[in-house]
């Protein structure tokens, strides 16, 4: 299934650039994420709860940073599974920022993710309004999170 969007934030590229590598930031600003932890410069131990419809899930899963060129563009990639043992999944994805006009940052995602198991039985458009829902509560919180560094 692929998600991608864009949303805009306000802030200089650098700081916006610095505030997302931290895995702090990270665990603060996405909603549901109950821990995100850096085992080395390139690869972050997770745990992520969300619930879709009336079901919950917890993922625990493991992100690499593969391809990086700061402060523009990030590539990762990850796999894990259901701490409830009910499927699994693997992501790809790509972010790109990028400085537009107003001191503002163009923040486009692109995210290629498979999901097998009891999980993908939830349909395209549930999981897009998730997704979509997941989106804005970040880029909430992310705002937040660069004002308080001011």
């Amino acid at each position: 299934m692929l998600f991608e969007g864009k949303l805009k934030v306000k802030a200089p590229i650098q700081k916006l650039w610095d505030t997302l590598m931290e895995p702090e930031t990270l665990r603060e600003c996405i909603p549901g994420a109950e821990k995100i932890e850096r085992l080395d410069e390139r690869t972050y131990d997770c745990l992520i709860k969300q619930k879709v419809g009336p079901i919950s899930v917890r993922f625990k899963f493991k992100n690499e940073l593969v391809n990086l060129n700061p402060p523009n563009h990030v590539e990762m990639q990850g796999k894990g599974e259901d701490i409830g043992k009910a499927g699994h999944f693997a992501q790809r994805t790509t972010i790109d920022l990028k400085e537009i006009e107003g001191g503002e940052v163009e923040i486009a995602y692109n995210c290629n993710a498979t999901i097998v198991g009891k999980r993908a039985m939830f349909g395209d458009r549930i999981m897009r309004a998730k997704a979509k829902k997941v989106e804005a509560e970040f880029s909430r919180a992310l705002q937040e999170k660069l004002r308080s560094l001011e």
